[in-house]
Formats: C-alpha cells, structure tokens, sequence
C-alpha cells in the first residue's frame, strides 16, 4: 500500500509528463468530445505532451448512447467535426468503417469552410469546463479524483445548459 499513493512530497501523478513548451512543467491535457449544441459527452485527460490524434478513437467509443426515435438508441454521431489537430488517414478510415462521417480539415490546406463556427462550441465547452478553478489547473495527484471532478464539472455544464430559457 505505501507506494500506491503518492506523498505530499511527490510530484505528479497519472497522466502528468514534463511539458516539452512549458519549461519542462509537469502537466496534463484534457480532450473533449461534444454534441452539436456544446453538451460535452466524452472527456478524456492524458499527459501533456500526448498528440489529440491519439485519442480520437477513444472519444468517440466512449460517446453514450442517445436516446431518440422509438427502437434502438443511436450508438454512434453520424459526423465527427475535428480541427487540423485530429488529421490522420488511419483514423479517417476507421471512422468511415465505423459508419461515421469524419470532418475534418487536412494539414495543409485551408480551413473547411463554416467548420470554425461548429468549433465554436468545444472551445466555449473548454472554456466552461476550465472555469471550475480546480480543473484550469491540475491539483490533484490522483488521476481517478481529476477524473470525477471532471465528470461533476461535465454534469453541472449540461444541467446549465439544458436548464437555459429558451431565446
């Protein structure tokens, strides 16, 4: 049990790397996956220096089912709205094999068109998720207690935005 748990003397923790843009500072990185209107359905936090095209997959497998039409719930988006960050042939494939349709601007070459007021809305998510102070910056050494105040800031985002009047 004693090297479970890291001591107050520890540095780090799960998912912290030494940053290779912030003098070498250990840090960690959140990725995030939203629906169209800005609810965040998928969170997932691994170490800073960890590239967004590696967790593509992990997103969007880790999307809930959505509740709609009599029969069975949709299991999968019928879109994935990425930036140049989540470019990458393979994953361009297994999404198509997965039946979804991936959006996505290619490095490269200039913006899609309209797809930076879609992003709009996961960078405002972000900014919702990173104004609980306690996330904008990781305190906690434990990777499962980061990920359970994420998940309450996640509940506390959509339960604002459902709860909106309506313009």
């Amino acid at each position: 049990m004693r090297g479970r748990i890291p001591r107050a003397r520890e540095k780090g923790g799960a998912a912290t790397v030494p940053s290779p843009v912030d003098r070498l500072k250990t840090g960690s990185k959140h990725h995030l996956i939203t629906d169209g209107g800005g609810i965040p359905l998928k969170v997932i936090t691994t170490a800073a220096n960890v590239n967004d095209v590696t967790q593509t997959l992990a997103l969007v497998d880790g999307v809930p089912s959505v509740a709609g039409r009599v029969g069975h719930p949709r299991k999968r988006p019928e879109a994935v709205l990425g930036d140049k960050g989540y470019d990458s042939n393979p994953n361009r494939h297994e999404l198509r094999r997965r039946g979804i349709l991936p959006v996505i601007s290619r490095k490269g070459q200039p913006d899609i068109q309209g797809l930076g007021g879609l992003r709009y809305l996961v960078e405002q998510t972000f900014a919702l998720l990173h104004q609980f102070k306690r996330l904008a910056v990781r305190w906690e050494r434990r990777l499962e207690l980061h990920d359970a105040l994420v998940s309450l800031a996640c509940g506390l985002i959509c339960w604002r935005r459902l709860n909106r009047p309506a313009p």
